[in-house]
């Protein structure tokens, strides 16, 4: 029998759910680390009992959080980042006189076949990556260090390295996005970086030919397909068929291109979900209808997705770590809003309903499948 595991971060805990195949009755387990802000949780998908969190608030700073038993029990682990004492913040000794400080970690990415291979993205933007299950940590310093730092800038929730991708057919290329820096890959498993954003375009960027500096909100790949990459930009939805060597625009019939996540179907590489908001400004959907746009084509020609999702006053945003797929036959597709609720459509995004209402704000979803 086929199961479904939900992992949500929220602003005050994070929540586990768990369904059978049918994806009809879910039970709720927590919330694990009540009261903090959880930005990411995630499991190993070679383990299934082997979750990664990221736990953290203001006043006692950043604390990663390891589950072997599939999240009945946590441990904390991670003491080499070095936690110093100051509320929110955290010291990085890299070898030069002062040491570096960031604020948080957004995004964790376990290994694609070692559960105890982590990496973690953190605010101010850099990559760390652990290989004894998060109990010590290295820097891939050569992110860090890139030329074009300089040029690099935060976008208006900080300037966090919030996405991480892992080539499945060739592990040592990983790409990261940071806003507001843009995608870089590597094809050495971090030692050396470049920068993948021509084609890219934005208003504050005069200059047409500029490599960095660009607001990336989220970028996604098909594993069957890793040289295929879907882009939700600060505006316009983009595509590269290059292994991001280039970028083109597949707005295409959206009401807006504005948005944060953008997610791809288990089975069908070419089939693809955002979530569109009105404006950078305005951070709800347009007309108070909350929908889901499909595109069956790998971009430009969009359908929205309303059955059983609210069509009027509804006023909340979908962040950018909050939609995952799982990958059972029939494919579900989930997502979690900042007025607390989880949607899960069991068909593709044909219906939806709602697992949850009244969870905190949800910052993060995974989604983990077992068969």
């Amino acid at each position: 029998m086929s199961s479904v595991r939900i992992l949500v971060g929220t602003r005050k805990g994070a929540f586990i759910l768990t369904s059978d195949g049918k994806r009809a009755k879910w039970e709720i387990s927590g919330p694990h680390f009540a009261g903090w802000e959880v930005y990411h949780v995630k499991g190993s998908p070679v383990d299934p009992n082997r979750l990664y969190a990221s736990q953290s608030s203001g006043w006692f700073g950043q604390v990663m959080q390891r589950s072997d038993d599939g999240g009945k029990t946590w441990n904390a682990v991670g003491n080499a980042f070095n936690y110093n004492g100051a509320t929110g913040t955290h010291q990085w000794y890299d070898g030069t006189p002062h040491p570096w400080e960031f604020k948080r970690v957004w995004h964790l990415e376990p290994s694609l076949t070692d559960p105890d291979t982590v990496y973690a993205g953190v605010e101010d933007a850099a990559l760390f990556r652990s290989t004894d299950g998060g109990q010590t940590w290295n820097e891939l310093a050569g992110l860090r260090t890139h030329g074009s730092r300089s040029q690099w800038a935060p976008g208006a929730g900080g300037m966090g390295l919030h996405t991480i991708l892992i080539d499945p057919s060739q592990p040592e290329r990983i790409y990261i996005a940071i806003s507001s820096a843009g995608v870089f890959r590597t094809d050495d498993a971090g030692k050396t970086w470049r920068p993948m954003n021509r084609g890219l375009k934005s208003q504050y960027i005069p200059d047409p030919n500029a490599e960095v500096g660009f607001c990336v909100h989220r970028i996604a790949m098909h594993p069957s397909r890793p040289n295929v990459l879907f882009m939700q930009l600060h505006w316009d939805v983009m595509r590269s068929d290059n292994a991001g060597e280039s970028w083109h625009e597949v707005s295409g019939n959206l009401p807006t291109d504005f948005g944060f996540p953008i997610e791809v179907h288990a089975h069908e590489p070419e089939t693809i979900y955002v979530v569109p908001i009105k404006s950078d400004s305005e951070h709800y959907p347009p007309e108070g209808k909350l929908r889901v746009y499909r595109s069956r084509t790998g971009g430009n020609d969009w359908e929205p997705l309303t059955n059983g999702l609210p069509q009027s006053d509804c006023y909340v945003n979908v962040l950018r770590d909050a939609t995952s797929v799982d990958t059972l036959d029939e494919c579900g597709i989930y997502f979690g809003t900042t007025g607390g609720q989880v949607y899960a459509s069991p068909d593709g995004g044909d219906h939806w309903s709602a697992i949850v209402r009244d969870f905190p704000p949800v910052v993060s979803v995974e989604v983990q499948t077992f068969s």
